[in-house]
């Protein structure tokens, strides 16, 4: 995934909500910095890839399977909803000194319109 043409995030297709998608123009998944991946809670009236993204806690474990065949573990430190007009770029794709993953989805209570849910959820985990 990489950016919408109005600079935000872009998504999988809802259509098909049980696909997560990694933000191409950050880093890939146990490189040093957060790794980004985003997916749906749910989409055509079917649950999404992360329809149960809320609970995860801190101290689950997340394993990411990558193109190579390997699998890469990642302890979650926080679970955070926050509010689209509250969201916070710098701690989502901001440096950080380890590989890091960042489980992103939406949330919160359903507006429709351009923005479906009125938040996000968002999981922090490392290695």
């Amino acid at each position: 995934m990489g950016l919408a043409a109005d600079g935000t995030l872009e998504v999988p297709d809802v259509r098909q909500p049980g696909q997560a998608g990694w933000y191409t123009r950050g880093v890939q998944p146990g490189q040093v910095g957060p790794a980004v991946i985003v997916g749906h809670v749910d989409g055509g009236g079917h649950p999404g890839v992360f329809y149960r993204l809320h609970e995860l806690a801190v101290g689950d474990t997340v394993q990411v399977g990558r193109v190579d065949g390997s699998t890469l573990t990642f302890r979650v430190y926080r679970v955070q909803e926050v509010r689209k007009a509250a969201f916070s770029t710098a701690e989502v794709y901001g440096n950080v000194p380890r590989p890091e993953l960042r489980l992103i989805t939406c949330g919160g209570t359903w507006i429709g319109g351009q923005y479906g849910y009125q938040g996000n959820w968002v999981i922090y985990a490392s290695t």
